[in-house]
């Protein structure tokens, strides 16, 4: 099934937006995407009938009951959990991840090891940093190879476990470089020292079918801003885990999984939002289930975003002045880029290329250890440009002719637009 980014776009108010006549250019998605029609409506639907808190008698705090059931079920099947009940919802992932490791850093003892990668966004390394150092447990870091397309090869993470690994921390997809992971292989590396894996997919949800079963991980949070959807955290817990470990919650807040992981009130509108989310992604797919219909859907929009990858990495491979950092390839990662541009820094760029209405990034974009490993973080980072699959081709261009000319020292005044 081909998919057609003109169909997606017309679902998302946000891409009308002008800047000074321009249309603006949604190249920050790895931040954050934009929400579609469907999304909004939810949201406000919800807030319109005049929800109410959950867990009463009466119709709209049932309705509220409703709602939270849904986006679980609903985040069950994206990320084909066994059960609704694996499915809890946060703030954000981070505020999820530092509850997880508060609590599991309640079973670990001084001297057991804690395994994170240089990979990773850092609400997978300083949690876990904090965790350990509380339970006197040591943070073994892995590091990724910079000379091999930024990958991290799962031997390495292997080779530095053992007996005493309690846990690896790991990122499904870098979201500085876009590099994909072998997650699964990783797990199965912790999994034969009796260590849990806890995956980051944060940035690698909107772009490839998430699969908690395939890969057999034990934990993995996601945020579904990064998804289409508003600003909540989701976090997947193997069932036998989840209810096991101690919660770090208030009394009142229930014994058994999910709810002992949601301690306080959620945002039952943004709830709303999560499941919409997830039948906007599953309507561009086929299939008798939604989990069948997502997967389908992910692949056609994934086959779309490489086609995206080797349009951006063509035309950047003859710009002088322009370096990219990560996989020179279409396959094995994201369509998120990181790059420099001689002679500027990387605030200099954003703000030049902002000014026509071209979002993106600039800086470390809380991916500390991957800026320290490749030697740019104390000189402001990079340039990060990221599609989506409501990217069209031809601002795929327009980018790469705003580096080249920045990199060239030309003026970006007569930039091309979008038709």
């Amino acid at each position: 099934m081909s998919f057609d980014p003109m169909l997606a776009r017309m679902q998302f108010p946000a891409l009308r937006r002008r800047v000074d006549g321009r249309a603006a250019l949604y190249l920050d998605g790895p931040g954050g995407t934009q929400a579609p029609r469907s999304v909004i409506d939810a949201m406000a639907g919800f807030m319109e009938a005049g929800g109410s808190n959950h867990g009463g008698p009466f119709v709209t705090s049932r309705e509220t009951d409703a709602t939270a059931a849904a986006a679980r079920e609903a985040m069950a099947d994206l990320f084909n959990a066994a059960r609704p009940e694996e499915i809890s919802f946060g703030q954000n992932m981070t505020s999820i991840t530092l509850s997880v490791s508060r609590a599991l850093a309640r079973t670990w003892e001084p001297g057991d090891e804690i395994v994170v990668t240089r990979l990773d966004h850092d609400a997978n390394v300083s949690p876990w940093m904090i965790a350990a150092r509380e339970a006197g447990a040591t943070v073994r870091k892995v590091d990724f190879d910079a000379n091999a397309g930024c990958s991290l090869a799962p031997a390495a993470v292997a080779a530095v476990l053992g007996p005493k690994t309690r846990l690896v921390a790991v990122t499904h997809a870098s979201n500085a470089l876009g590099t994909i992971v072998d997650v699964a292989a990783i797990t199965a590396a912790a999994h034969e020292f009796g260590a849990l894996a806890y995956v980051d997919a944060v940035h690698y949800t909107p772009h490839g079918a998430v699969d908690v079963q395939a890969t057999g991980c034990d934990f993995l949070a996601a945020s579904s801003y990064k998804f289409f959807g508003p600003h909540t955290g989701v976090l997947y817990g193997r069932y036998e885990l989840v209810d096991q470990l101690e919660a770090v919650k208030i009394r009142p807040a229930p014994d058994d999984p999910p709810g002992k992981w949601e301690t306080g009130t959620q945002s039952f509108e943004s709830l709303a939002g999560v499941a919409a989310a997830v039948d906007y992604l599953a309507d561009f797919g086929t299939g008798a289930t939604r989990r069948a219909a997502l997967r389908s859907a992910m692949e056609s929009t994934q086959q779309y975003e490489e086609e995206l990858s080797r349009r951006f990495l063509d035309g950047i491979a003859g710009v002088e002045g322009v370096t990219l950092y990560g996989e020179t390839g279409p396959t094995g990662r994201t369509p998120t880029f990181a790059v420099a541009v001689e002679g500027l820094s990387a605030d200099e760029v954003a703000v030049r290329l902002g000014e026509k209405g071209i979002f993106v990034w600039a800086g470390h974009y809380y991916a500390l250890e991957v800026m320290s490993s490749l030697g740019v973080l104390d000189s402001g980072g990079l340039v990060r440009i990221g599609f989506v699959h409501y990217s069209l081709p031809e601002e795929v261009d327009i980018v790469v002719e705003g580096l080249a000319r920045l990199a060239a020292g030309r003026s970006l005044d007569d930039l091309p637009d979008l038709a």
